[in-house]
């Protein structure tokens, strides 16, 4: 597959809420910045208003140019178009991709190298690994890798791996260093005072540092 875009932004729709974000004009925003790879995160239930923002997120993403991928659920990505991103815990790989079709992107997550490894003969377009750092963003992160073992975990698979957890604007030329294709970012996305031209500029600014 082509490589992925260097910046992997996740909408989180509590995050964004909570720092009163519309979630809609927040990813237009990304992507008038030149954003080209966001996931959309939604823990909560996913009522009919969450799934028409899904799909007008998708076609958003679509007239950029951008790939759009729905955490979790393969149902709701295989309808709107998007691609996927599965957990440890959720859909295995395999049915994820009955699901989806050969063609939708479909990435996994990992923590630690027995899992990469399995990973990498697992039916998915890329692998996430981390925490990379120690993140606030979920409520039991697994253990922090850190970037040492980042660089000993990328010879583990060929498949483009995409690094998150912790990973901000100081750091992240570390970690892309260490081996990954891509940096994954939730916290360090969403400036202290949440508006949308803030937004853009926060993005504009992780996009020139990853150049």
């Amino acid at each position: 597959m082509p490589g992925l875009p260097r910046l992997y932004a996740i909408t989180d729709t509590t995050t964004l809420a909570g720092g009163g974000l519309d979630l809609c004009l927040a990813v237009r925003a990304l992507l008038e910045a030149g954003v080209r790879l966001i996931q959309l995160r939604h823990k909560g239930h996913y009522s009919r208003s969450v799934f028409e923002t899904a799909r007008e997120i998708s076609g958003m993403c679509r007239q950029a140019g951008a790939i759009f991928v729905i955490d979790d659920r393969a149902d709701i990505a295989r309808i709107v178009g998007a691609g996927l991103h599965v957990g440890q815990e959720d859909l295995a790989p395999p049915d994820a991709r009955r699901v989806l079709g050969p063609d939708a992107l479909l990435g996994y997550s990992t923590h630690n190298a027995a899992q990469l490894a399995a990973g990498d003969a697992e039916p998915v377009d890329y692998l996430a690994i981390g925490p990379i750092f120690p993140t606030d963003s979920k409520e039991n992160p697994d253990p922090v890798v850190g970037v040492d073992r980042l660089r000993e975990l990328r010879k583990l698979t060929a498949k483009p791996l995409v690094a998150i957890g912790g990973i901000t604007r100081e750091n992240a030329l570390r970690v892309l260093e260490a081996g990954a294709d891509a940096v994954a970012v939730l916290s360090d996305l969403i400036p202290a005072q949440p508006t949308v031209q803030a937004l853009r500029g926060r993005a504009e600014q992780w996009i020139r540092i990853l150049e």
